[in-house]
């Protein structure tokens, strides 16, 4: 059975976007409970990458991932935590040295015995990830192209709302 490191992370501040997806990377994240949380990829004319199509529908289920790929709306890590994105919610300043703790732990813990949970969990769960990250790399470089992301990026730069046309791929 191939080993692997476990991985914790802590969340300070803001987590959007790609910064979501990477934090969803972890076994265990823990949270500062004064950061935004966000998907935030449509509101920039694209879809997810970084994992996020997959991620949030395991952690959240399919019905609260739609909304939140979707919509695309910010929330705090008190809902994170309700929700299951990130495990446990601690005071500002103090996620970066639990989730470094939590990494302590894992890394000090049965590695054998986590290689069988993590296989478990994933036959149960039957994903693939690395058809997942392939197809999001094809729809973001089809949709980087367009009228709406280029607008979308201006927009953000200019630091207002972005209007779209509906000029896809």
């Amino acid at each position: 059975m191939r080993r692997r490191h476990r991985i914790a992370s802590g969340v300070e501040g803001a987590c959007v976007g790609a910064g979501l997806g990477l934090a969803l990377c972890a076994d265990l994240r823990v949270a500062a409970q004064g950061g935004p949380f966000s998907t935030s990829f449509t509101g920039i004319g694209v879809a997810a990458d970084s994992g996020l199509s997959g991620a949030p529908a395991q952690a959240v289920g399919p019905s609260r991932a739609v909304t939140l790929m979707l919509l695309g709306d910010r929330f705090d890590a008190e809902a994170a935590e309700r929700w299951g994105l990130v495990h446990r919610m601690v005071p500002d300043g103090a996620a970066t040295e639990q989730g470094l703790g939590a990494a302590r732990r894992l890394a000090a813990g049965l590695s054998a015995a986590y290689a069988e949970v993590e296989a478990l969990l994933r036959a149960a769960a039957g994903g693939d990830l690395p058809a997942l990250l392939e197809a999001e790399a094809v729809v973001q470089e089809r949709l980087r192209w367009t009228e709406d992301y280029r607008a979308a990026v201006c927009a953000f730069l200019d630091g207002r709302p972005p209007s779209f046309t509906g000029n896809g791929p």
